[in-house]
């Protein structure tokens, strides 16, 4: 019987790797240091894995030189990448946007003269431009784009998390173009091949660990009388878990609820009757 290859999974270098790294950490699928190389080992046999510049991985996916990768969305619109997004994993949330110094801005001058606009991004800035109807000259940055304005360049177009350096170096955001985040992606081939088994298995982790990120368990102990109205005030995934307690003492009711609910459901739950609530974290949610 002939062994299934190992998946050749891109991960990316800098910022983005940091989130990644705990992912695929929590997910059991541990990312082991190997000197200072740029090819890790991992701690599951089936993955073979290099670490590439994020404006690389995206290429190097479509052309079958890398099975899988985590990428930036923007890099995939960025190079009309043909890769399949298997999944969103909402880390590295940021927006591509056009900025310019304040003053420009204001003025409304940028649309009446010619310009230079300076971004790592060819494709998305371009299009835009010629969209809104700029007259302008595309400069290609390598890093840094905001220190361009105003000497080197009249606009830039740029990824930003917060907006906070655009406003550090005197710009003002004109429009937000589109907005990425971290993806797996994968080339087109591979989910129609022998290894798509391992990518639904290394999907269910991955999306296991997300799913129980967004999400906390409540415990609590109910009485017989007040159980109905705990279990109206109590969202849950599919069904609450209501155990009896020892000696006819009520019941303990537990469920895996949204984060973002607790503050919400908390003060409800309490005045439906319940008592020693519990909140706690877990590690994966497999639906």
């Amino acid at each position: 019987m002939t062994a299934t290859p190992t998946l050749k999974l891109a991960l990316p270098k800098g910022r983005m790797a940091e989130g990644v790294l705990k992912l695929m950490e929590e997910a059991g699928v541990k990312v082991l240091a190997n000197g200072r190389n740029y090819r890790p080992l991992c701690r599951d046999p089936r993955f073979e894995l290099k670490i590439l510049k994020p404006q690389d991985i995206v290429r190097m996916v479509e052309l079958g030189r890398h099975d899988l990768a985590f990428a930036g969305h923007d890099w995939v619109v960025e190079l009309g990448a043909s890769v399949e997004e298997l999944l969103d994993t909402e880390l590295d949330s940021v927006r591509i946007v056009a900025a310019a110094p304040a003053e420009f801005v204001a003025s409304g001058e940028l649309k009446a003269r010619p310009i230079v606009v300076a971004s790592e991004y060819e494709r998305i800035a371009t299009k835009w431009l010629a969209r809104e109807g700029y007259n302008a000259v595309f400069v290609r940055s390598h890093g840094a784009t905001e220190v361009f304005p105003p000497e080197d360049a009249d606009m830039i177009v740029d990824n930003t998390a917060t907006g906070r350096t655009l406003v550090e170096n005197g710009l003002a955001e004109i429009a937000t173009l589109m907005r990425s985040s971290t993806r797996l992606i994968a080339n087109p081939s591979l989910m129609k091949g022998p290894q798509c088994e391992v990518v639904e298995e290394f999907l269910l982790l991955i999306r296991s660990v997300l799913d129980a990120r967004k999400r906390v368990m409540l415990e609590m102990n109910v009485t017989a009388a007040a159980l109905e109205g705990v279990l109206r005030a109590l969202p849950c995934m599919r069904r609450p878990t209501v155990m009896p307690l020892s000696g006819d003492g009520g019941f303990a009711v537990k469920s895996a609820v949204l984060r973002a609910d607790v503050p919400r459901i908390i003060p409800q739950l309490k005045a439906a009757g319940a008592t020693d609530i519990l909140e706690y974290p877990f590690s994966k949610v497999v639906l």
